[in-house]
């Protein structure tokens, strides 16, 4: 059974950055796709960005040219850079993994079967 585990979040103004962890367990499978969700209460969850198994990323519109990815393979973790924050990046977040050919931003998370158990991160003045 895979687990994943984020660390990372709090509270920061506008322009301010975070940096998100997600450590997840050794894993064989052979397309791992690791991604970041993240979700409002009274909304749906919204993929944020996404990493495949040959370091391919993609990213949700609304945090291109803020967001990055970095992966550490000999820590097993994910890293995704928070830069130039703003209050609608407001959310609970979360990371997922699972075994996908296809590792993009529009797969639901209704599609991942592993999740972390969510860190907060709250922008505000």
């Amino acid at each position: 059974q895979l687990q994943l585990v984020e660390s990372g979040g709090g509270s920061v103004h506008p322009g301010g950055s975070l940096r998100l962890s997600c450590k997840h367990s050794p894993t064989t499978y052979s397309s791992f796709c690791m991604a970041w969700f993240r979700q409002v209460p009274g909304k749906e969850r919204e993929a944020v960005a996404t990493f495949d198994k040959d370091g391919y990323k993609m990213f949700a519109d609304s945090v291109k040219g803020r967001f990055t990815l970095s992966k550490d393979n000999t820590r097993n973790t994910l890293y995704l850079q928070m830069n130039n924050l703003k209050p609608e990046d407001t959310a609970t977040y979360y990371c997922a993994a699972d075994n996908f050919v296809v590792c993009r931003v529009s797969r639901l998370p209704q599609e991942y079967n592993y999740w972390g158990q969510g860190t907060q991160v709250s922008v505000s003045s």
